[in-house]
């Protein structure tokens, strides 16, 4: 068959234009169907403007990944009055769409933060700083993300319990897990759809594992090991995002006790006069009117691991040294902004031939599309090889069943903008994004995030000033400690060592080397070499957490108690990914699930506690 040209060879009679105008209007009423506006609960802001504001017995603040799980628990109980306050509005199509989830960064969707350079890692990226996208919308974070399942291993939660924090031992967080993963089909009950991925290019997933498998790293399921090649679910349903924004929260949408209020950005918790305990929210509605809401029993913060502490901060939660210096009048001297934690990760790039594997033309992209938007399946259905995910313990005189290094893969072929796509969501700069799309215009790459698991490299997040609209400040301190460097430079050895497997050499896949002029001051591929690069090529893979950290009171750097309520202040809570006291050896997506299910948990014991006592 030609390829398209945009000329017709004779006029059409009639019925030819209808055909095609009929085809047109079908596949916009099917991009408009993968979205519709009432999939998502309704914008209550409009009528409180009219109307006032009551007081209900629950604020939370986000409608994130965790936030909406909260939302959704809290309301099952019809006595009880629940509020969502979110930031943004409705999710746009493209964040529904997995094959292109990067396209949603740099957009009004976004917080598009921005840490602050150290000298030390990001200097391949403009400004030598690293972007950090946010979700600015109903599901959050949730929404734009790569959407992979990974609970982490056990390892990370019988941590978190002896270092103070009783009942999150991974024999008390499997349950919830579970709970969450029930997939229930009523309109009204929440649950994670949690599903496999469309395959996409076979020979690249049966080269990674039969890679792997050479060098001793078996096929695995990461809900039972944790060393090995895995393929990933997703939380996808059909084709289909399938964010806490939508399988919880919009889920409940009907129900007469739950409001959400879009647009709605929060500048403070209000206390009562002794600052003891929580009265309310105050929030600006579409960046123009100021409101304030009362709140009955307590307010929950799940503005994620950078704008939570944001908002605490801002309402006098925080160092006290810190909100002195800015002119915030301190309520609470707690350690909020603390413990910034991240996986840090370093792309390496395989050139890969078009043996078996031909590059994508206009056509094939053409294709693509309309299968997906009338069908929900191919190529957009996925996200590239991404799903097959390695982890790996690389100290080869430990015999831990625990990995300190994952490797993400997505392949990005020849023909496809995937290339570009990554480079405009990343900010890597320009002088190396040409570098590497020239190796691109002759092959295939397969691009491999080499990631740490188990940081040692502690960062924090304060604020710009006492002024709301300022993004918060952000110091990752990414490779500060000489030991992740070192953990980096083993992850890379080993896919050293794949590119030397059967596996590799019959795709005749090399790993590619770019132009960094620094870096090539030394041999390609020595150990000078990578220190190097991770300086200029290391980023984030999204995975904030640990400012607002849980522990015992014995633990000074502790903002929050087991139960996850603000110690010393009565009526907030905090439930999200800043809750960790260390990070997951994993995506955080599904433990930010598990963690606002547990915090519903808790609310719901205790305030069931309370009333019982007060009936007796």
């Amino acid at each position: 068959m030609s390829e398209i040209t945009g000329h017709c060879a004779h006029q059409s009679l009639g019925i030819g234009n209808t055909l095609v105008s009929t085809l047109l209007h079908t596949l916009l009423a099917a991009q408009c169907a993968v979205s519709p506006p009432d999939l998502w609960p309704k914008d209550f802001g409009p009528t409180y403007i009219q109307n006032g504001l009551d007081t209900y017995d629950f604020v939370v603040i986000g409608a994130g990944t965790a936030g909406s799980v909260v939302a959704s628990r809290l309301s099952e109980n019809p006595k009880w009055k629940v509020l969502v306050l979110e930031a943004g509005g409705d999710p746009p199509v493209e964040t529904e769409i997995p094959g292109i989830f990067f396209t949603v960064q740099h957009s009004k969707f976004n917080w598009n933060y921005y840490t602050e350079p150290d000298g030390k890692s990001c200097l391949g990226y403009n400004n030598q700083t690293c972007y950090w996208p946010r979700g600015k919308m109903i599901g959050g974070t949730g929404a734009i993300n790569a959407m992979l399942h990974v609970r982490g291993i056990s390892q990370d939660y019988d941590n978190w319990e002896r270092s103070g924090n009783p009942n999150w031992a991974w024999k008390d967080v499997l349950p919830v897990f579970e709970k969450s993963q029930q997939n229930n089909e009523s309109e009204s009950n929440g649950s994670a759809c949690v599903k496999d991925f469309d395959v996409q290019y076979p020979e690249i997933r049966e080269m990674l594992f039969s890679g792997a498998e050479e060098l001793g790293l078996h096929k695995i399921d990461i809900t039972k090991e944790y060393i090995g090649y895995a393929t990933i679910k997703g939380n996808i349903d059909n084709g289909v995002r399938a964010s806490t924004g939508k399988s919880y929260l919009a889920k409940s949408k009907h129900r007469p006790n739950l409001h959400v209020i879009k647009n709605a950005i929060v500048t403070k918790i209000n206390f009562d006069k002794k600052g003891q305990e929580v009265t309310g929210v105050t929030f600006v509605y579409n960046d123009q009117q100021q409101l304030s809401v009362n709140i009955a029993k307590e307010v929950i913060v799940s503005a994620g691991a950078l704008d939570s502490p944001k908002i605490l901060m801002l309402s006098g939660i925080g160092p006290e040294e810190h909100l002195e210096s800015i002119g915030v009048p301190v309520l609470s001297n707690l350690r909020v902004g603390d413990n910034l934690q991240d996986h840090l990760m370093t792309p390496l790039f395989f050139k890969i031939d078009e043996s078996k594997i031909k590059a994508e033309s206009l056509r094939d992209q053409l294709d693509a599309t309309y299968s997906y938007l009338l069908n929900q399946t191919g190529s957009l259905a996925g996200i590239g090889t991404v799903a097959v995910t390695g982890f790996l313990n690389s100290k080869e005189d430990s015999s831990s069943p625990f990995p300190d290094i994952l490797f993400h893969n997505m392949f990005l072929q020849r023909g496809t903008p995937a290339f570009e796509t990554w480079v405009k969501a990343t900010g890597l700069n320009d002088e190396i994004a040409q570098s590497i799309h020239e190796i691109h215009k002759d092959s295939h790459l397969l691009m491999v995030l080499v990631k740490l698991l188990r940081p040692k490299s502690i960062g924090n997040v304060r604020l710009h000033s006492s002024d709301p609209k300022d993004p918060p400040k952000m110091f990752a301190n990414y490779l500060d400690d000489p030991e992740d460097v070192d953990t980096f430079l083993r992850g890379i050895k080993f896919q050293m060592k794949l590119e030397e497997t059967a596996a590799f050499k019959e795709q005749n896949a090399k790993i590619a080397q770019m132009n960094l002029p620094e870096c090539d001051k030394f041999p390609f591929k020595s150990d000078n070499y990578w220190k190097c690069y991770m300086k200029y090529m290391s980023n984030t893979v999204y995975h904030m957490s640990g400012t607002v950290k849980m522990g015992p009171d014995t633990d000074s750097s502790a903002v929050l108690d087991w139960r996850l309520r603000v110690k010393g202040i009565k009526g907030l809570r905090v439930a999200d990914t800043s809750i960790m006291p260390n990070i997951v050896s994993g995506n955080p997506n599904a433990p930010a699930i598990m963690i606002g299910e547990r915090a519903a948990e808790f609310i719901a014991e205790d305030w069931n506690k309370l009333n019982t006592h007060t009936e007796l």
